[in-house]
């Protein structure tokens, strides 16, 4: 009879060096720079040498980390995959949210850290008219701006409210942001029904 061997299987280079940066990202932002091998190590459960035998050093780890969240194809393609046959109010909450989630997570790392990296190269503009062109194309007829001013206006508003310097004070929340996007400060809602911040609306 041969026995099975109960090991599991061993990671690829690839799949260790992505299980890493998972493990280190949210330390980061936590320590910055001064996080060490060994917590690193902890938060991934492997042994420190893992660290330096997939990135050679921390400092490599740390700038794989940091090149994975400034990379903006991820963050296409989810606002790719927003449904353009949704109401406007659920798409405009929805690309509130996946922005904000990006701004946060990068402004936090990058602070952390104290630098900043460098930008890959792309239009934002080409990009996010693009995009969100093709998710609120059904719309267009009820909206004061076209595509490009649109996603300026969008992306301007989730940035500030992402960026505490900016922001200063309380955090909004998604439905906040959505009701401002929409209706300003003083219109309201005409089909209360389809959106997802009534009380902020009726408040």
């Amino acid at each position: 009879m041969i026995e099975k061997s109960l090991r599991a299987p061993a990671l690829s280079v690839e799949d260790r060096q992505s299980m890493l940066i998972d493990a280190v990202t949210p330390l980061l932002a936590e320590h910055g720079q001064s996080v060490t091998t060994r917590q690193i190590a902890e938060c991934a459960g492997v042994a420190e040498g893992t660290i330096f035998r997939a990135f050679g050093s921390k400092d490599e780890l740390i700038q794989a980390a940091v090149d994975r969240q400034l990379d903006p194809e991820p963050f296409r393609v989810k606002l790719r995959a927003i449904d353009a046959s949704q109401s406007l109010e659920v798409k405009v909450r929805a690309i509130v949210v996946l922005m904000r989630e990006r701004f946060t997570t990068v402004f936090t790392l990058m602070t952390a850290l104290g630098r900043m990296g460098a930008p890959h190269r792309h239009d934002p503009r080409h990009d996010f008219t693009e995009i969100l062109g093709q998710a609120l194309a059904p719309d267009f007829e009820r909206l004061n701006f076209g595509p490009e001013r649109a996603a300026q206006i969008i992306r301007m508003v989730a940035l500030a409210a992402s960026v505490p310097q900016i922001r200063v004070g309380a955090e909004f929340d998604a439905d906040e942001l959505t009701t401002l996007l929409l209706y300003g400060l003083i219109g309201v809602a005409t089909d209360t029904s389809a959106s997802p911040v009534h009380s902020s609306v009726s408040a």
